[in-house]
């Protein structure tokens, strides 16, 4: 599995472009820059067929709308965030970005511990609720790509609406106990491991011997 990383829209949020088969991917969220996407798409010669987003704030579905329209991806989104896709508040776009919302006009609803098939790969979604109350995580392989659930050495925000402390423990709590080690791919800031995010992000440390 080849992973693509390119830093998309006003707040540079990551997003991964996989190969799941030749001349085939899918995208992990698009905050932004549509057109730096689709002429990276062009230039690797890669066919993209379904866009996974990870939560629905602006800065990581900016850019999901016009890539869909020009390629037909299919969007997916836990149906607890859905609301967020085709709102300028409820995303934050009109409080947090001086960049203009384009609301989106079809998706696709997931739910917690389904699988997304495509080409050679399976994408199985984990409900990590904590940032928003559909944040998912995708975990491809010995890949997790986390959104803003899980940075290295921290973990997303919950001090903003419909987020809540309790559930990012919850989460961080599931993903602790994933058996084996994972590279994580966050949706902000460098990549990691879970193994040293156990060891040494502080939100993770109270769980050590825990369910173990």
């Amino acid at each position: 599995m080849k992973i693509h990383h390119l830093q998309l829209g006003p707040l540079r949020a990551n997003c991964y472009i996989v190969e799941t088969a030749p001349g085939r991917c899918v995208a992990v969220d698009i905050g932004g820059d549509s057109r730096l996407l689709l002429e990276f798409l062009k230039m690797k010669k890669l066919r993209l067929s379904k866009i996974l987003l990870t939560h629905g704030h602006f800065d990581h579905i900016g850019g999901a709308e016009e890539v869909h329209q020009a390629t037909g991806a299919e969007i997916y989104i836990h149906e607890l965030d859905a609301y967020m896709l085709d709102s300028e508040a409820h995303s934050l776009a009109n409080s947090m970005s001086f960049v203009k919302f384009t609301p989106i006009t079809d998706w696709t609803c997931v739910y917690g511990d389904c699988y997304i098939n495509d080409g050679d790969c399976s994408f199985r979604v984990l409900h990590t609720p904590g940032h928003t109350l559909g944040s998912v995580c995708y975990v491809c392989g010995d890949v997790i790509f986390s959104g803003d659930t899980l940075f290295c050495c921290s973990v997303g925000r919950t001090d903003l609406p419909h987020s809540s402390s309790s559930a990012m423990m919850y989460s961080l709590n599931k993903l602790y106990h994933l058996e084996g080690d994972y590279r994580v791919y966050p949706g902000h800031n460098e990549t990691t491991t879970l193994d040293y995010e156990r060891e040494a992000n502080p939100y993770m440390k109270q769980f050590r011997g825990k369910n173990d």
